[in-house]
């Protein structure tokens, strides 16, 4: 028992480290739906294979989307006719680089980590793009050459009894507004963004989140401190002991935050907590399975192998040039919060029980009514 004032402790110290961020960014990723129309990122991903890359990494930067929603929409830009490559980098650059994910980053880590993770993130998206479409395109000049071509006179097409038939009219297909084309937009409205950046978008990653803050405390309380000597003391066998505990881990980009600074205020380096926070949001088990089905298996094979070999060497990186700063914006030693924190962290755990038990509260509502 004497354990629990401490984890209970570490759990509210985390809290207030990142709830006024998280708090500030979903109300900016609610005004950002707003202005971004649904159809935007979609409707600029052509199959170029540089540019749609491209495209789809800076198209995902504003997003207001985190690791569990990303998924869906993605799968939608395959539908629509995204290459690989745009759909790949979409699922890195877009949960990694949110308002809220950003926000949240600097509030325990600081600028420079901040910016180093939003630019070596954009850098990985595009990379992994890149060589997933590289890959297709070889792909696709190996069939065309393997494929035999059927030769066909004019004789032997009249002669066949087929009728030649020309090409159809293209017909623009009209988006439902009963014109060809939606030109009008939506109405910026503050409660809806309200709603979206509190209800939609924290909706999923409430759970998430509650997880990571609650692993943060355990490990902070809990973890011997002998055993996170031994393994933060070796370096490069930190970096590939992060990796392959992150890489089939379900956290979100936010949620992976308290958890990684739990690690380094063991010991862990930043540039192992930028492995930790690069790979398990971009590759948890849910996104790798989806990787798989959506793209295949070399795509997957692509994915994976390119995130981890990137993550490993922007952490080796950041270590190398950056491993002296002191980055982490908490300590062990108990520090009081300010009012505005504590507020903000009481706002946060409101929600998070909220959308944790709102299904029961609606079932229970209606079974009174």
């Amino acid at each position: 028992m004497d354990f629990l004032p401490e984890f209970i402790n570490n759990f509210f110290k985390l809290l207030d480290a990142m709830s006024l961020y998280v708090v500030l960014g979903l109300l900016v990723a609610g005004i950002l739906k707003q202005l971004i129309p649904d159809t935007f990122v979609s409707s600029h991903l052509g199959k170029d294979s540089t540019m749609s890359v491209v495209k789809a990494t800076v198209f995902g930067i504003p997003l207001p989307v985190c690791s569990c929603s990303v998924i869906p929409l993605a799968q939608g830009l395959k539908k629509e006719g995204a290459s690989k490559g745009a759909v790949q980098s979409f699922l890195i650059s877009t949960p990694i680089t949110g308002a809220d994910s950003i926000l949240a980053t600097f509030s325990f880590f600081g600028l420079v980590f901040t910016v180093f993770r939003l630019i070596s993130s954009v850098v990985i998206a595009i990379i992994v793009g890149l060589i997933q479409n590289f890959v297709e395109n070889k792909e696709e000049e190996k069939n065309v050459q393997e494929t035999p071509k059927a030769v066909f006179s004019a004789a032997d097409i009249y002669t066949s009894g087929f009728a030649v038939q020309p090409p159809k009219p293209k017909v623009e297909q009209g988006c439902g507004c009963g014109t060809s084309s939606c030109s009008t937009q939506k109405k910026f409205s503050f409660v809806n963004a309200l709603k979206y950046g509190y209800g939609t978008l924290f909706s999923d990653m409430a759970k998430a989140l509650l997880i990571g803050l609650i692993l943060g405390a355990v490990f902070t309380t809990f973890m011997p401190k002998e055993y996170a000597k031994v393994l933060f003391d070796n370096q490069i066998l930190t970096y590939f002991v992060i990796l392959i505990v992150a890489m089939p881990l379900y956290t979100c980009a936010t949620a992976s935050l308290p958890i990684a600074a739990a690690l380094m205020l063991q010991g862990m380096s930043a540039g192992a907590a930028f492995v930790f926070l690069t790979a398990g949001p971009a590759t948890s088990a849910v996104t790798m399975s989806v990787v798989y089905k959506m793209l295949g298996k070399t795509s997957l094979i692509i994915y994976t192998g390119t995130i981890a070999v990137l993550s490993l060497m922007f952490g080796f990186m950041f270590d190398l040039f950056w491993g002296d700063l002191e980055i982490l914006n908490i300590s062990h030693e108990h520090e009081s919060s300010s009012l505005l924190e504590s507020l903000s962290s009481m706002i946060m755990l409101l929600l998070i029980f909220y959308h944790l038990f709102k299904d029961k509260f609606k079932a229970k509502q209606g079974c009174c009514s």
